[in-house]
């Protein structure tokens, strides 16, 4: 797709791209970004002090490590709220509501009580996106994109673990109403290294202003005849 043919779509202002570890969130997001020529806002996972540990040994590191991502994600997701990056547009790789996701997940029933009392005292702005795109892929597909990828911390994260996100992830979208939202079954392409599945998602996602659509692209090969 041209630039002027992503002009005459308008892409939506602000778009949340959504999906479990390993999904490709944050290199579509960037992507998507590169293509609006708006701002791309990327939650700062690695800068948790607790996350490698918790990989390692969740029963000791669950709290801290929820604590600290609730208060960082609810301080960006404030400020996203309260400056003017909009008239120019936002790609985040990131909601806000899928803090209490991984917190309902990982911690005890009276560990949540005390996270969910931090969460009513901390004044949580109100930002729905005008696109949420909720990227889906099987368990083994995402260990195989996380080993890839390499990165140190997420050498322990377990099919089991993976395997209630995504079931968590799938309940979550399927009751999710608040925006505009496309479901793409990203198993078998590669938006941010193939052009032609890139294209096609753009397209969709530049095409998708109202309701929930589900989408189930065909890989492209590029040296096909």
């Amino acid at each position: 797709m041209k630039n002027s043919a992503i002009e005459q779509l308008k892409a939506p202002k602000f778009i949340a791209i959504e999906g479990p570890i390993g999904v490709g969130k944050s290199s579509l997001a960037e992507r998507l970004a590169n293509s609006f020529g708006c701002d791309v806002v990327k939650e700062k996972a690695d800068d948790n002090p607790f996350l490698e540990h918790f990989y390692k040994h969740p029963e000791q590191s669950a709290l801290p490590v929820q604590l600290h991502f609730l208060t960082e994600r609810v301080k960006q997701w404030n400020e996203l709220s309260q400056n003017d990056l909009f008239s120019k547009g936002i790609v985040a790789d990131f909601m806000l509501e899928k803090d209490r996701l991984f917190a309902q997940l990982t911690l005890t029933a009276e560990e949540f009580k005390l996270y969910d009392q931090m969460y009513q005292t901390l004044s949580v702005q109100k930002t729905n996106a005008d696109l949420v795109v909720y990227l889906q892929a099987p368990v083994d597909t995402l260990l195989k994109r996380i080993k890839k990828r390499g990165i140190h911390h997420e050498t322990g994260i377990t099919r089991d673990y993976l395997k209630q996100l995504s079931d968590s992830y799938t309940q979550f979208f399927h009751h999710y109403d608040s925006s505009p939202l496309l479901i793409v079954n990203a198993a078998d392409i590669n938006p941010v290294d193939n052009d032609a599945d890139y294209q096609q998602l753009l397209h969709h996602i530049c095409a998708t202003r109202s309701g929930r659509h589900f989408v189930n692209p065909l890989p492209i090969n590029l040296t096909a005849n």
